[in-house]
């Protein structure tokens, strides 16, 4: 289903699947995507906590906004991120246990305002978050790291001359707001990196990254993984070798569904069963 304003996609449990959360309420489970990810890209996750018997939200923000608003520090993600929970009203499943799938740093910028969200707004204090995964994410400030992430967006979307001239405006931008003034605008625009290391969230959170990825740095989801253990939060891992940024469930299909089913079962204090274990 789709919305004019926000470009998003529920989808609800098939009732005649058996369900692995019989015991268990079942969540609401969302997905953030990343930079320029597709729908049917999405659909491919989005299926395994239906799988489950989860309701699921898809939604991508638009990449405009992650790489130019926000490094201008145009904070218009919040308001998308205000709309996105106010779903779970419209829908009637604010009662539901919540539960995040969060891709790369587009994503992580989306959770970083819901988080504030369900901590200062009153409409959205009483949801109820259970868990957090991370695919490819969070990275600190990488200028190359975000550079290859917009020519991976582009590629798909634009000619080689107008990829070229937006690469170059994108350069110019985070050159200049982003080295030559952030010693100025610093304490005025926290970095999404900064605000994640020191959220006061309690849940728990999975990270699924690998030594391979190229546009984020596995040494930044570490120091993220280190800040949020020192903060007395449970930490769980899964570290890849060989599969490249936002690609481990297409390298690693089994090894990538069980660690999310897991996961979520363990957030939900469900017991893994049989049929959780098969899917």
């Amino acid at each position: 289903m789709k919305d004019t304003d926000l470009d998003y996609t529920i989808v609800f449990p098939d009732p005649s699947l058996p369900s692995a959360l019989e015991t268990c309420k079942a969540p609401v489970v969302i997905l953030l995507g990343w930079g320029g990810c597709k729908d049917p890209y999405l659909a491919k996750y989005s299926d395994i906590y239906r799988n489950q018997g989860c309701t699921v939200i898809r939604y991508t923000s638009p990449w405009m906004s992650a790489f130019f608003s926000e490094s201008l520090g145009r904070r218009t993600l919040r308001l998308y991120a205000k709309k996105l929970l106010e779903l779970l009203f419209d829908y009637e499943i604010d009662k539901s246990p919540i539960f995040f799938h969060v891709f790369s740093n587009n994503g992580m910028m989306m959770y970083r305002y819901i988080v504030q969200l369900l901590h200062c707004h009153r409409q959205f204090c009483m949801l109820k978050v259970v868990g957090t995964v991370f695919d490819s994410g969070p990275g600190n400030r990488n200028v190359l790291g975000s550079i290859r992430a917009l020519n991976t967006v582009l590629i798909s979307q634009t000619n080689f001359l107008f990829r070229m001239v937006i690469l170059l405006v994108f350069i110019i931008v985070v050159v200049v707001f982003r080295i030559v003034l952030y010693p100025f605008t610093r304490f005025l625009h926290e970095s999404h990196y900064d605000a994640m290391k020191k959220d006061y969230s309690t849940w728990p959170h999975l990270y699924l990254y690998s030594k391979a990825d190229k546009i984020i740095s596995a040494q930044d989801i570490e120091e993220m993984v280190q800040a949020r253990r020192m903060r007395g939060q449970r930490i769980e891992v899964v570290v890849f070798t060989k599969s490249e940024h936002v690609n481990h469930l297409r390298e690693h299909p089994a090894k990538y569904i069980e660690a999310c089913t897991c996961f979520l079962m363990s957030c939900l204090h469900c017991p893994v069963g049989p049929y959780h274990r098969k899917r």
